[in-house]
């Protein structure tokens, strides 16, 4: 399976160089690699990339929907330039994470943790920030697609200012392009970090919408991170980290 997924790996990183992540006018997002990482897992057939961030030196915070078995999955690593790809010892899904919310259109705590088999080299570690206030600006970061039917990314992160807006809730962070264009999460940047003004971590990507019927570019939605402290320390523990 490594092998299956170290080929998605170089498929990624040799795609034309002015692929982009976040559809709109997202920013390059180099001052952010040393902390943000990809995720791959591979379900089947199916292999899905996401993006996560380091909380510890074996510690990463992701969306619950891209986790799957530890077997299935690595995280790369992009400090230092070439991605490097490190293993995956355990994975856990919050206890509110709801498979079938949004088919179903119930509540879901959305964050996922992976554990690394070694130490992620070359990487800072963030804090959780508390919930943002309606009108905030927050700053995401993702390795996503950078436009709805198109081709992957080519590994490289950028990060987009988006907007806190309503509805306000204590479990989900509700953002969009402060411009009122069309800049925004899309497939690739779920379990991306959404960072307040001091670069702590308030929530991560979890759903998008667009416009005209299209999926990406009009909100970008995703579980508080401050909620979920006592369950992320309480995997800490139990893994000895």
């Amino acid at each position: 399976m490594l092998r299956a997924t170290f080929a998605l790996l170089t498929g990624l990183v040799v795609l034309v160089s002015s692929a982009r992540a976040i559809v709109g006018p997202a920013r390059d997002g180099e001052v952010y690699v040393d902390r943000v990482v990809m995720v791959l897992a591979r379900d089947g057939a199916r292999e899905r990339v996401c993006s996560g961030v380091a909380l510890g030196p074996r510690l990463v915070l992701t969306a619950a929907h891209c986790l799957a078995d530890a077997r299935n999955m690595l995280v790369v690593v992009r400090a230092g330039g070439k991605p490097a790809p490190v293993a995956v010892a355990a994975t856990a899904r919050h206890p509110g994470y709801d498979a079938d919310a949004t088919r179903l259109r119930r509540v879901s705590v959305d964050l996922g943790l992976v554990e690394t088999a070694t130490p992620l080299d070359g990487l800072r570690f963030s804090e959780l920030g508390e919930p943002p206030a309606l009108g905030a600006s927050v700053t995401l970061a993702g390795f996503g697609i950078t436009r709805e039917g198109g081709p992957p990314s080519d590994g490289r992160l950028r990060t987009a200012t988006l907007g806190v807006v309503a509805p306000v809730s204590k479990v989900t962070l509700w953002t969009s392009d402060p411009a009122g264009g069309e800049l925004g999460a899309c497939h690739g940047d779920s379990g991306g970090p959404l960072f307040d003004g001091e670069g702590r971590v308030v929530a991560v990507v979890a759903w998008t919408n667009g416009v005209a019927g299209r999926g990406c570019g009009a909100i970008t939605q995703g579980p508080l991170a401050a909620p979920a402290r006592k369950w992320i320390e309480t995997i800490r523990a139990r893994w000895g980290l």
